[in-house]
């Protein structure tokens, strides 16, 4: 099965209370692409400066992530710069610099079309739209966003939500999109936006889930260290759906099962900067902790 992402590769400059990290690899994309390729194939369409390092792209090549859909373009690569107090559940930015991600305009590759599952990373929803323009029937979509699209563009994005079948986002932006302080009826209205499941990520307190008269409840992989949560979400999204694809049938056990994979993912890359943990990770490790959350989260 074939799993298409489209978002930002990035160079990340992070400071937490446990250390620092300057220009390492990051984005959307990146973390995504990582996580699922542990499960299945990955197609990545994203944009990077002529001043990427070929190191970054012969890892993720050395993942099996097909990268006929990234762009090398003159100019630099886009730059986030930021730091995490000790809850790190807030990300403080210093500095952004979208460089050559400013113009990103997303053509997917003729080959790429045909993908059954496609994450619309957190990017212009307009751009999400034109994505999902460009796809024929994929079996799943799934869609992530963030705070700065849900005030700047929120037709657009309610829009691009009306399209896809499982809506994911963070406990904030849930209760800013839906307009609602309660979670769970968050969840509940912005099901009502159109997909058909909406998974709310809780950072250190776990993730819901609700669909058609379901709803799912996991906490979060106990931790004793804690490096660098930065893309956790996004690890989160691409251990998800890279479980999805390799299900038979996607019924409520096999999301429920993908949605503890997404935990376990997300676990393991927030124990270190970048991907730096996810790049010595073995599928028998994520066995083993999926083992493990499944035994202790079991009454």
């Amino acid at each position: 099965m074939s799993i298409l992402v489209v978002g930002s590769v990035a160079l990340d400059t992070i400071r937490t209370p446990f250390g620092e990290a300057e220009e390492v690899l990051g984005g959307s994309a990146t973390y995504f692409s990582v996580a699922a390729s542990f499960f299945g194939q990955v197609r990545m369409v994203a944009v990077v400066g002529e001043d990427f390092p070929d190191e970054h792209l012969e890892f993720l090549s050395s993942r099996g992530v097909d990268l006929r859909g990234l762009r090398k373009l003159p100019g630099r690569t886009f730059r986030w710069r930021g730091y995490y107090d000790y809850d790190l559940n807030e990300a403080h930015t210093l500095e952004t610099q979208l460089n050559v991600f400013q113009d990103f305009r997303p053509e997917i590759p003729e080959e790429y079309r045909d993908s059954e599952f496609v994450f619309l990373a957190n990017i212009d929803p307009e751009l999400q739209s034109y994505v999902l323009d460009q796809v024929r029937s994929p079996q799943l979509t799934l869609c992530d966003t963030m705070n700065y699209w849900i005030e700047k563009k929120r037709p657009e994005l309610l829009e691009t939500i009306s399209r896809v079948d499982y809506l994911l986002l963070n406990d904030s932006e849930a209760r800013q999109l839906a307009d609602e302080p309660n979670l769970i009826a968050a969840g509940r209205k912005l099901r009502a936006m159109g997909p058909s499941r909406v998974i709310i990520k809780k950072g250190e307190h776990g993730v819901v889930m609700l669909g058609d008269d379901t709803f799912f409840s996991l906490p979060a992989y106990p931790l004793e260290t804690v490096f660098d949560p930065t893309g956790a979400g996004d690890s989160f999204g691409g251990g998800f759906l890279g479980a999805i694809s390799r299900e038979t049938a996607l019924d409520e056990d096999a999301v429920r099962r993908a949605v503890v994979y997404g935990s376990v993912i997300a676990s393991f890359a927030v124990e270190d900067f970048s991907c730096r943990r996810l790049r010595s990770l073995t599928l028998e490790e994520i066995e083993d902790r999926y083992r493990e959350f499944t035994r202790i989260t079991c009454f």
